[in-house]
């Protein structure tokens, strides 16, 4: 663990002594602080034959609950303990208390509070909490052709149905803990107990308690906060908004962590071939999904490296140009103005625009200034001899080749790597481009995922996990989980006998 992950003896002093000053706040003091908010209501019926004093946030509360399962038991019938208040009320979550940081806590989450006397602290909370959200939808970014059409929504407990629903087994365990000062964001860590590595699930759980943040609005803020390294451009949790492949690699012994407000869920420990896996991969046959899987890690490679090679050879290297090409590429420069590296910096740049604008601006009017911007600019760019034919085709395919990765976050950190090499393009050629891509290797040998390496299993080498790492082999083949899980339980299925296949007249 880091030492930024631990908190200090001092904060947690006082910390405890804020709790202590809390818990002497008697229920008057908070009445009369929520009470400045203009939706809370606050009211007592004394004129009735069952003076009750009800209190409760309209803007939280379902009001056909409260008039149909609260107000409707209670209004005609003389109650005057609070255990007949809670066998009058046809409601199951019904708590009794006189905590005063449970009261406010409870009020503030959607229950309703009633109390016999307004002078005393003790009082009843029944939850009538109002549920707004969208319904299960199809994935909008991990779209499939083949496979399940369900995603996350912004409610836990809703993506919670979705995955227990695909693993209906007691080992599931969920573990809930409320995040942030002023949010008290709901954030759950599920894992399989008999097969995930117990020390992956308790560092998960001790950099969650140990986040000191204001506000957690989305699962974004927990990959950030709790990544093995903040600076690093690469993400170190996978986020995914699929059901399916979260109860897959919950059954393969990973931690999920889900977040309430949030449409994704965070995956660790990850490595970084998995970020080039698309889950469709695994609805094909072995075939085709390896060989989609080599072809998005050679897109990606273009992607990176297609335009500073061209930098490097077009400034320092032209003798490395085959001649029948070295006449159409001289031919398409001979009017250019501007070096090679200031011809890449303008297109790159009007390619980042184009992304930018496309997917800020609503999906109609967005599309057509993809497809239109592109096509004006570049033909107008040509034409004006601002830059060359050649190098506007190898800038639209490396653009075309970034799209092919799966995972929206490693497609951001692939458009911004590209800069760097450039840079080290222009200074020192090809050799730059050895030197800044041996920079980045060494950054992600070290890089590490949960406490896991990133580069796993091309470094360390460990070839029973590269079954499916650059290409995936048969189900049949995929008889041990990841060694990089260390889990509790390696063996998925007996590898004899799913190879032998009898027939029903066998």
């Amino acid at each position: 663990m880091k030492k930024w992950f631990q908190k200090k003896k001092s904060e947690s002093k006082e910390s405890t002594k804020d709790s202590t000053k809390e818990s002497n706040e008697n229920l008057s003091e908070i009445m009369s602080r929520l009470k400045k908010s203009s939706d809370f209501i606050s009211y007592s019926n004394d004129h009735s034959s069952n003076p009750l004093s009800i209190s409760y946030f309209k803007s939280l509360i379902d009001v056909e609950i409260l008039h149909r399962d609260i107000l409707a038991h209670i209004s005609d019938k003389p109650i005057q303990t609070y255990e007949e208040l809670k066998a009058a009320i046809s409601v199951e979550n019904i708590m009794i208390t006189s905590e005063i940081d449970k009261i406010e806590k409870m009020i503030l989450t959607g229950f309703v509070m009633i109390q016999l006397d307004e002078k005393d602290n003790m009082c009843a909370l029944v939850r009538a909490e109002l549920r707004i959200g969208r319904t299960v939808s199809i994935p909008e970014v991990e779209f499939s052709v083949v496979g399940p059409k369900e995603s996350f929504v912004e409610s836990l407990d809703s993506n919670l149905n979705l995955i227990r629903k695909r693993l209906p087994i007691s080992d599931l365990q969920t573990k809930e803990i409320m995040v942030g000062s002023l949010t008290k964001t709901r954030v759950a860590v599920l894992y399989l107990e008999k097969i995930a590595d117990e020390e992956n699930v308790n560092t998960v759980i001790q950099r969650l308690n140990d986040i000191e943040f204001d506000q957690i609005i989305d699962s974004s803020y927990i990959a950030q906060i709790i990544a093995d390294n903040q600076n690093s451009p690469f993400p170190q949790l996978l986020d995914t908004e699929r059901p399916d492949r979260v109860a897959a690699v919950l059954a393969e012994g990973k931690v999920v962590i889900l977040v309430n407000g949030s449409p994704h869920a965070l995956i660790g420990p990850t490595t970084i071939i998995e970020f080039f896996s698309a889950f469709e991969d695994y609805y094909l046959s072995w075939h085709i999904a390896s060989i989609f899987r080599m072809i998005r890690l050679f897109a990606v490679a273009f992607s990176i490296f297609s335009t500073p090679i061209y930098v490097a050879v077009v400034t320092y290297h032209y003798e490395l140009i085959p001649k029948e090409l070295m006449v159409t590429l001289v031919t398409s420069r001979s009017n250019v103005p501007f070096p090679p590296i200031l011809e890449v910096i303008f297109l790159e740049m009007a390619i980042e625009l184009l992304r930018e604008a496309g997917a800020r601006l609503p999906t109609k009017i967005g599309q057509t200034i993809g497809i239109v911007g592109g096509i004006v600019i570049g033909t107008a760019a040509v034409e004006a001899a601002l830059v060359s034919n050649v190098l506007l085709i190898i800038v639209a395919l490396a653009a075309l080749a970034s799209f092919t990765t799966p995972v929206y976050k490693m497609n951001n950190s692939i458009r911004l790597i590209r800069f760097p090499f450039l840079l080290f393009a222009q200074l020192w050629g090809l050799v730059g481009v050895v030197l800044c891509f041996c920079f980045f290797l060494v950054h992600l040998i070290r890089l590490t995922s949960l406490g896991r390496p990133f580069l796993e299993p091309i470094y360390p080498p460990r070839w029973a996990d590269w079954q499916d790492a650059l290409i995936r082999l048969p189900f049949s083949s995929q008889s041990k989980r990841p060694i990089l899980l260390r889990t509790k339980d390696s063996k998925r299925f007996n590898k004899k006998q799913a190879k032998e296949k009898k027939d029903i007249d066998e």
